[in-house]
């Protein structure tokens, strides 16, 4: 049976939602493939782990660029034209990454990648917030995203399904090319979406940079800080996860699979209930539930020595924890701007946020040698959280707001 919040949408509205949750899981499928080939690499190129961590760093620090220019777009041509391009954009990215020849054509192919993950998610966050009704925004955004979750869980079984029948230096290509058929797809349904009301009511045309300029400034600089928490914490984990596993668990791909399940799985219960919480007890308890409860996992792996049986327990909640908080962000982001900055000022803090937490790999793949990957991770992800933390204490409540009744802050 569906959820109450389901049944109010309209036909409009629930094709609105389904083409937004299949593109965030084909963007999530795409973008996280790197990191289930990534062990393979390892050994086929050769990298160094600076090297597996820049591979990594690039993809989300071009996500920075291409978010923030799709959410500019997005104020101008629309949200439908964007969520068209973005989705063709990174399929054929990440096609390209599969041909690449050696470490250079595959940091060129990741770039290019990055440029159109990071316009899926900002355009069709804004576009899914602007077709819901306030009293379920929290859980009709958050619920797209969990499409993430999906596609994580997609990557998953592509890679260990292909990895493990196909020889490694074939199989990790065709891992990266599988996804291009869905997002055909996926481009096609697109075409019959309407742009949401919202957009169609704007009458004027406001500069980007006004998300800079007087109160919005300070909402931008919260905005951008709940972001790079997020991103930091999470892309910490997604990245490096399978690497440990294999490296200091001694867990073959088949075998990692099911702490990865358990990640995955942790994931969907949080963004579901995440959303709920969000619409139930507000945006900013639910992100400071979240970030508490994330620190305190983080620095339970870095500082203890578990057991197998007890990692693979403990992999539930972390992921509930890690994307879980993700479901949050989508309507904070959207409830904080005026419809004419909304596209601009999510897309600048969401992909500032995955911009700036695109290091965290690097730094990780540079800390591995003294403090161990696991180690590693755990420093990072308390850090990230403690961002999160203080930029929920500092955001405004904006649970329930009317859109249209976001403060005009342009000149």
């Amino acid at each position: 049976m569906s959820p109450a919040w389901y049944r109010t949408l309209d036909t409009d509205a629930r094709r609105a939602f389904w083409t937004t949750f299949s593109g965030f899981s084909l963007d999530a499928m795409d973008i996280q493939l790197y990191a289930f080939v990534l062990p393979v690499l390892l050994t086929a190129w050769g990298l160094t782990h600076v090297e597996a961590g820049l591979l990594a760093t690039v993809a989300l620090t071009s996500s920075a660029l291409g978010g923030w220019l799709a959410g500019v777009l997005a104020d101008r041509v629309g949200r439908v034209a964007m969520l068209k391009i973005t989705i063709l954009w990174f399929a054929v990215a990440t096609c390209l990454c599969g041909l690449a020849g050696d470490f250079h054509q595959m940091l060129i192919a990741r770039a290019l990648q990055g440029l159109g993950f990071g316009g899926e998610l900002a355009v069709g966050a804004v576009f899914v917030a602007e077709v819901a009704a306030p009293q379920i925004r929290g859980r009709m955004v958050g619920m797209a995203q969990s499409g993430w979750a999906v596609g994580w869980g997609l990557a998953v079984v592509i890679s260990t399904i292909v990895l493990s029948v196909l020889p490694p230096d074939l199989g990790w290509r065709i891992t990266f090319v599988v996804g291009f058929l869905p997002a055909l797809a996926v481009f096609f349904f697109r075409r019959r979406l309407q742009e949401p009301a919202a957009f169609r009511s704007i009458t004027r045309r406001v500069p980007w940079h006004s998300i800079f300029a007087g109160p919005t400034l300070a909402m931008t600089a919260k905005g951008s800080l709940l972001a790079i928490g997020m991103h930091g914490g999470y892309w910490a984990i997604a990245t490096w996860w399978p690497a440990m596993l294999r490296a200091e668990r001694g867990l073959s791909i088949v075998d990692s699979s099911g702490y990865l399940a358990a990640i995955i799985a942790g994931s969907f219960l949080g963004y579901a209930f995440g959303s709920w919480l969000s619409d139930r007890a507000g945006r900013r308890v639910t992100l400071m539930a979240f970030a508490i409860g994330g620190i305190v996992l983080a620095l339970s792996y870095a500082g203890l020595t578990i057991s197998n049986v007890t990692l693979l327990l403990l992999s539930v909640p972390l992921g509930f924890i890690a994307t879980g908080m993700f479901s949050v962000i989508g309507p904070v982001l959207t409830e904080l701007y005026p419809t004419e900055l909304r596209g601009s000022g999510l897309g600048f803090c969401y992909n500032l946020g995955r911009g700036v937490a695109g290091v965290t790999p690097l730094l990780i793949g540079e800390s591995v040698q003294r403090l161990g990957v696991g180690h590693a991770i755990g420093v990072y992800v308390a850090g990230a959280y403690g961002l999160v933390l203080l930029a929920a204490i500092l955001l405004p409540e904006t649970r329930g707001r009317e859109l249209s009744a976001v403060p005009d802050v342009s000149p």
